[in-house]
Order: C-alpha cells, then structure tokens, then sequence
C-alpha cells in the first residue's frame, strides 16, 4: 500500500485538513506593511487607528520590524515607512521570471523612441500591478512605483491583457468586475468594453484615453511567453499634450513591436 501523500509545506499533523493555521502576530506584522505599503508614510497613531489596534502593540510590532530593517522610521515627522529589507523581499518576486530582465532594455527603448515614460504590469488577483517602470526625463511624467495596482478596465496594460483572455476568463471576469468610472471617459459597460477588447486584439494595442485620470494617456500591448499566453503588458504613458490621438497609431505599432520583441526573448513564436 502506498503511503499517503500530504500537501507540500504543511507539517504532519495537519494532514487531510482544510483549515490553515495562523499566527496572530505574524497577521498583525502583515497588516502593518500592507498599510505602509499603501500610503506615503504613517505615524504610531494612524496605524493603531488604521489597524484597530492599541498603540503599544503596534509599537512592538514596528519595534520587531525596525530592528530587521523591514520598516524605517522619519525621525523629523515620526512617520513610519517601508524599510529596505522589505524591498529586497519584495525583490525575489520579480526574480521569479526573466521577464522584468528581458523587458528592461526594449522599454528603454521604447521610452526614447516616444519621449514617454515606458511601464510594464502583470495581473494580480484581478488588478494591473505594475513591476517596473523607465521614466522619461520630461519634467511632467506618469510615475508607477513597482507594486502600484490599476483596474484592469481603466489601464492601457488592462485592457490589453482582458483582450486575449479566453471566452471562460472573460465570462469569469464580467462577473465579477465592478467597472468603476475614474473620469468621464472611463469605460463602465460591459457591452462597450467587450466591444473595446475586439478593437483590441484585432489592432494588437491597447489605448487608455483619459480612462483612469484626467490628462493622462496610456498605450499598451500584451506580451506572451513561449504558450501564446498573455503574461504581462508593456506600455508608455504620459501627458495628452505629448500624445494627441494623430500620434496614437504610429505610438501604438511601436508598443506593439517593443511587446512582441519581449516576447520572443521569452520564447512565444
């Protein structure tokens, strides 16, 4: 009789259970930096406020965390921020593909083909994370710090991914997506946004005209891995007044180049 297989990670005792444990502290430590990851520095108070938590536990948990250099402390404002042993952390994520490596040197030149800042994303749980970003030197430039999340229907690299789900993902998705309006150009039905995914996938580009936020404009292409699948999106984006939509064709046959070299540095055909 062959001996029963438990899952991979998890300790004997919690063989054949569905529940996962956790550790109170841990969660707690986590909270933290998901809150600190999400706003530009906060003091003791707001996070045991944020949190819900007493002061004094907050202050052991950031104490913990100072000491490991995961969080930092603005000794001026007393604000706490993400520490430099978080970012190397957060680093391994993108070592585990080739893609940001492979993807640097085409947005670089793509940025200085267009004058535009150039930005890669992948999807996350539903969302547009983006994993890096060459800025343009113009003084005025969209910035996307790695680890910013963007809808997926209001972002150039979105709407670009949405295009080459298949027809069961895109189904999944219109069910459970909430299209929220940011401007008044945003795309918030679903039969205009279905309609705007087939323009998609037969011009190879995506265009977010003022979708997200006013004055800014986004153009994107999927880039696919050796299995024809959408893995990430490239995509420049910057000021209306440097991208008016004479330019948008010429910008988006380059993006749409830039992508399928990428692509074929990862092996897609």
């Amino acid at each position: 009789m062959e001996p029963t297989q438990r899952r991979m990670g998890r300790p004997k005792k919690f063989q054949g259970k569905d529940t996962q444990p956790t550790i109170l502290a841990v969660d707690r430590a986590l909270d933290v930096l998901d809150a600190l990851a999400h706003a530009n520095g906060m003091t003791l108070s707001q996070l045991a406020t944020r949190l819900d938590q007493s002061p004094a536990t907050m202050h052991r948990v950031l104490a913990t965390l100072h000491a490991r250099e995961i969080v930092e402390i603005d000794q001026q404002t007393q604000a706490w921020h993400i520490g430099s042993a978080a970012f190397r952390m957060g680093s391994a994520f993108l070592r585990r593909s080739s893609i940001v490596e492979r993807s640097r040197p085409v947005m670089r030149e793509l940025m200085e083909a267009t004058g535009e800042t150039s930005n890669l994303g992948i999807e996350r749980n539903g969302e547009v994370m983006f994993i890096s970003q060459v800025e343009t030197n113009e003084s005025i430039r969209a910035f996307f710090p790695p680890g910013t999340l963007s809808p997926m229907h209001a972002s150039g690299i979105g709407k670009a991914l949405l295009s080459c789900y298949s027809d069961h993902r895109t189904s999944q998705y219109f069910r459970g997506a909430e299209l929220t309006g940011f401007t008044d150009k945003t795309i918030t039905q679903p039969l205009a946004l279905k309609d705007e995914l087939i323009g998609i996938r037969e011009k190879g580009w995506a265009f977010d005209d003022e979708e997200k936020a006013e004055g800014m404009r986004c153009i994107a292409a999927p880039i696919k891995d050796i299995y024809g699948e959408a893995i990430a999106g490239i995509s420049i984006s910057g000021p209306t007044q440097r991208i008016p939509e004479s330019a948008v064709g010429r910008i988006g046959t380059l993006v749409a180049d830039a992508a399928a070299r990428v692509s074929r540095g990862l092996g897609s055909s």
